[in-house]
């Protein structure tokens, strides 16, 4: 059978794990007219979460048209109302209805081509001025609104639009879409502290506009019975103490269980045992190893020096404590403190809160793994 170790963001409900209660809440907010966001560090599944809905919506509410955009390609305001116009395009596909849409384009007359080899979607605008872009962004929305269908149009990496210059589009997104009543939308993003000031913040214009949804990493249990279920799909068995492993070198992170899983599928035998998981780990590092390499370049020698340090810790809760420093010789407590700001910002290090405080690892759980052995 086809690996069933999926690594796009969805395949189908079958090779989806848990996100149960997740799925289920967003899917009551839309279809109870509430907007949600999604925040969750990168490669938890997020993406994967807002197919399965839509996956799940679209059994249960034929009538709702659904959109997913992600826009962390984009740099302005152009590159976000080319990136909408194209989703929308390829979502709703019936020829009626498109004419409708750039019907409601005033002034512009956008081409419309399809990619060769993907078929996907291609919208080129020409703009005589700043002024037509915001109008046409204006429009897009109109258009919405004017269906009598429900639309649900999710946003992936919503954080970007932070990075726009020469338009707030948090205060001017929120002006086309509040008057919608036909419109639900999921705003997702990976960096935790931007969305959290964007939609916890009083003084941000999506202010409590939305049910915030936070997702974390799935349990081990419910992981390690799934991980099963699919090798017992492909008549594979694997012993325990080499799930436990899997579980424990991953840290349970999406991405990386769904990663090494795969390779174990792919290379194993019918039977997957502790030295098969290690073999397989050994391999990723190796092969990884140019990759962990070229990151190096990028940083000082003091942000490599407590980046690994937080790896052979596996995570640190106070980066600044004394202890810590003199252990691995990171310098001052003031020093480290930009370091640990500086690797946040470049998504190097993972910062999560709990009841018990911040906490810190290394984002890239590979990268994690490698720097514990040089």
């Amino acid at each position: 059978m086809e690996n069933p170790f999926v690594l796009r963001p969805y395949e189908s409900a079958e090779l989806f794990c848990d996100r149960e209660r997740e799925t289920r809440d967003i899917i009551d907010d839309l279809q109870n007219g509430i907007h949600v966001t999604l925040i969750s560090p990168r490669r938890y599944g997020k993406t994967g979460l807002v197919y399965h809905v839509f996956d799940e919506l679209a059994k249960k509410r034929r009538s709702m048209t659904l959109c997913y955009c992600d826009i962390y390609s984009a740099d302005n305001l152009e590159d976000f109302v080319k990136l909408l116009s194209e989703s929308i395009v390829s979502t709703v596909k019936a020829e009626p209805t498109l004419k409708k849409f750039f019907s409601f384009f005033s002034g512009i007359r956008p081409l419309v081509s399809y990619a060769p080899v993907s078929g996907s979607p291609q919208v080129s605008i020409t703009y005589q001025n700043d002024g037509q872009k915001l109008s046409t962004l204006k429009s897009i929305f109109d258009f919405l609104g004017s269906q009598k269908k429900t639309f649900v149009i999710a946003f992936d990496e919503f954080q970007i639009i932070r990075n726009f210059k020469g338009v707030n589009m948090e205060a001017l997104l929120r002006t086309y879409i509040q008057p919608l009543k036909n419109v639900r939308f999921v705003f997702c993003g990976s960096q935790k502290h931007i969305m959290t000031d964007m939609f916890v913040n009083e003084k941000s214009p999506f202010y409590e506009s939305t049910h915030v949804v936070y997702l974390d990493k799935i349990q081990p249990d419910i992981y390690g019975a799934f991980i099963r279920k699919l090798f017992g799909m492909g008549s594979r068995r694997i012993d325990d103490d080499a799930l436990e492993f899997i579980l424990e070198w991953t840290r349970c992170h999406t991405f990386y269980v769904q990663y090494l899983c795969h390779r174990l599928f792919r290379d194993a035998g019918k039977k997957i045992t502790l030295s098969d998981v290690r073999l397989s780990c050994a391999e990723i590092l190796r092969e990884g190893m140019n990759g962990f390499l070229e990151r190096r370049n990028l940083l000082t020698d003091k942000q490599w020096q407590f980046l690994k340090a937080v790896a052979k810790e596996g995570s640190v809760a106070q980066p600044t404590a004394g202890s810590f420093l003199n252990k691995y010789k990171l310098g001052t407590a003031a020093a480290v403190k930009r370091i640990v700001t500086s690797l946040v910002e470049k998504e190097l290090l993972l910062e999560t809160l709990s009841l018990k405080g911040k906490n810190y690892c290394v984002y890239n759980v590979f990268l994690s793994r490698w720097l514990e052995s040089v």
